[in-house]
């Protein structure tokens, strides 16, 4: 290949990798997307009781927008800016019929028939993510011989133009029966007698959807992908991250581990721009020499020193990536082992993602490598340097809170 040929090929990854990134930029801004937390029990017969967690202040702004209360906006927006849980419970509460009038619209319980909502206690303040959340608690009065109830959600929908693709992840304890579910604009409803297998695909459906939304996750496979020169090592990467997150996923599920978001979302960051870096600093080691990085390997495992320790790192990494998945699903609290079934098939749908992407992306690098090795090391080089980059920003506004 002549070196102007080399070039065109360089700058088209490279324009592929800026448009990744550039995609990347809406992830970074809050409440880009959202998580509702319902959990559902049954103080007796006829009788629901719903505790709600809200984004507090995307609740403030739909609310506001939606009933057109200005008074909601100002000193809903003033109590978040301050960061004072009192006060943004008492914005909540001065204009509670507000608030009502809009989750009661868009959140509802049936049993064979509407039931009705009546709040119970006043707000309260949570933090989720380093997120502040309102608590709302609603009492539904049902027909006290329903066999079943139905569970809808509407919250937050993409009309209002705040976020994209809000989730109601639901946890219930009704009708002699246990369960969770997840719950979007596609299937805004579900029902206790679900079966195992609606149960099942929900929860494999969120989990994978979240990998795809979730760029910070993506790129850091892709940094894994970018420095691994055979199968056997993106496959011994990959598993390597696997188990690592799946025993902290678990770990916290059980409530056995509890790590504030203000750590783990910027060492997710960092994670990223050094997993990436580490194949730009492999390439700077061995510079003229470079590439026989994509053409050779020693050790066990066809895996040098370096690899070794690559591996070490990236099961590190796993386990705080793990507390992000958790986090996701607001996991800070033991669950019940009913609700644990459904977050580790929410982990499955993440692998299956994982591995289609290594599927998609590795055996074209793979082939690139063994045909034409200098085109190969810059490629893997443009793809580590953007990824990079991108993790350092994230680094940067996590730490600062931006």
């Amino acid at each position: 290949m002549s070196h102007a040929a080399r070039r065109r090929v360089c700058a088209v990854v490279a324009a592929v990798v800026v448009a990744v990134l550039l995609s990347a930029l809406p992830a970074l801004a809050h409440g880009f997307t959202s998580v509702v937390y319902a959990d559902l029990t049954s103080p007796g017969a006829g009788h629901v009781r719903s505790a709600l967690g809200l984004e507090y202040d995307l609740l403030v702004v739909s609310a506001a927008d939606a009933e057109k209360d200005d008074a909601l906006f100002r000193e809903g927006t003033a109590a978040f800016e301050a960061g004072d849980a009192a006060k943004q419970a008492a914005a909540l509460e001065a204009h509670s019929d507000t608030v009502l009038a809009y989750v009661t619209e868009r959140f509802g319980v049936t049993a064979g028939q509407a039931c009705t909502p009546v709040r119970d206690g006043d707000f309260t303040m949570e933090q989720r993510e380093g997120v502040p959340y309102a608590v709302l608690v609603l009492d539904y009065r049902c027909p006290a011989s329903a066999d079943a109830h139905e569970v809808h959600s509407g919250l937050f929908p993409d009309s209002e133009g705040y976020v994209r693709g809000t989730k109601t992840v639901v946890t219930y304890d009704l009708d002699l029966t246990s369960g969770s579910a997840a719950l979007d604009a596609k299937h805004p409803s579900f029902s206790t007698q679900q079966s195992w297998a609606e149960r099942f695909w929900e929860f494999f459906r969120l989990g994978a959807e979240h990998l795809l939304g979730g760029l910070d996750h993506i790129l850091f496979l892709l940094a894994l992908i970018a420095g691994s020169r055979r199968l056997r090592e993106i496959v011994l990467a990959a598993t390597t991250f696997t188990l690592a997150h799946s025993v902290t996923f678990i770990l916290a599920a059980l409530g056995l581990v509890q790590v504030p978001a203000s750590f783990v979302e910027p060492v997710i960051a960092l994670s990223i721009a050094v997993v990436a870096g580490w194949h730009l600093w492999r390439i700077w080691r061995r510079r003229s020499h470079a590439t026989d990085l994509e053409i050779a390997g020693h050790g066990h495992l066809g895996l040098d020193p370096a690899g070794w320790t690559r591996l070490a790192v990236v099961f590190c990494f796993g386990l705080v990536h793990g507390l992000g998945f958790a986090a996701a699903l607001g996991i800070d609290q033991a669950l019940s082992w009913t609700l644990l079934w459904s977050l580790l098939v929410f982990n499955v749908g993440i692998e299956v993602v994982q591995l289609s992407i290594i599927m998609l992306v590795f055996p074209v690098l793979a082939m690139l490598r063994r045909r034409r090795p200098v085109t190969g090391l810059w490629t893997t080089g443009t793809i580590a340097a953007g990824v990079s980059v991108m993790g350092l920003v994230w680094f940067v506004q996590r730490v600062l809170g931006v």
